[in-house]
């Protein structure tokens, strides 16, 4: 079948559909997750603040009873927001140990919102999995859409959820030819936007033109000339 993978940009349906015509137009897995870490992480900068907000206040003065309790308890929360400041990469990296694990259940402990976060993340993942076929991930998708709508302050914070960019995102497992992500693509954007900074000419769209078609010519030749080049190499170590 075939296809192309972009990103979420809108600026890329209008040409595709000029060019190609009518083709299949993912959205890349690496771009969706992305916008669902970031949302995700934001929760918990969210979580931390609230925390910093809590914390009691010390009077000057000699201390009392009281006060020595307040001063621990205040130790106690600033290291748990330091904790979750260090190890927010947990809440959303892909794969976790043990040892990983077991820190994410320490600094989660009583607070039930991150512990979901976790579970909607690991759920992501196992949507962009390609051994999931289009419709299992979809059915997966509404089920998981319905238990975020159940949790108000975690559905407000993972919207990203509702985007319709997700379902495009879930028709690669179908075709074993289209890829997950657009690396071709965003290798080429980078390209072009490096040599905007670096070639001043290269404004224009006649000049854009023009080192398109030669960068597309020069990646037609790549096979011919990395074959030339370790065939140079094998004959200069003999």
């Amino acid at each position: 079948m075939g296809g192309i993978t972009t990103d979420g940009s809108p600026l890329y349906p209008v040409p595709i559909a000029e060019v190609f015509g009518d083709i299949p137009h993912p959205i890349g897995e690496f771009h969706t997750i992305a916008e669902l870490t970031r949302a995700v992480l934001r929760a918990v900068a969210k979580v931390r603040k609230s925390l910093a907000d809590g914390l009691p206040k010390l009077k000057p003065g000699r201390p009392s009873k009281a006060a020595q309790r307040a001063a621990r308890r205040q130790k106690r929360m600033q290291k748990r927001i330091a904790d979750l400041f260090d190890h927010r990469h947990l809440f959303v990296q892909h794969g976790l140990t043990p040892a990983e694990k077991k820190t994410l259940r320490r600094i989660n402990r009583g607070l039930p919102k991150l512990c979901a976060l976790r579970e909607i993340m690991n759920e992501v993942y196992r949507l962009l999995d390609r051994r999931c076929r289009t419709d299992t991930a979809l059915a997966k998708l509404a089920r998981l859409r319905r238990r975020v709508r159940r949790f108000q302050a975690v559905g407000r914070t993972l919207q990203k959820l509702f985007s319709p960019n997700l379902e495009k995102a879930l028709v690669f497992p179908d075709d074993s030819l289209l890829p997950s992500t657009s690396n071709a693509v965003e290798r080429g954007n980078r390209r072009h936007r490096k040599m905007q900074k670096s070639v001043y000419r290269v404004r224009s769209w006649e000049h854009i033109v023009q080192r398109i078609a030669f960068d597309m010519q020069r990646d037609a030749q790549a096979p011919g000339r990395n074959k030339a080049t370790a065939t140079l190499h094998l004959a200069g170590t003999g």
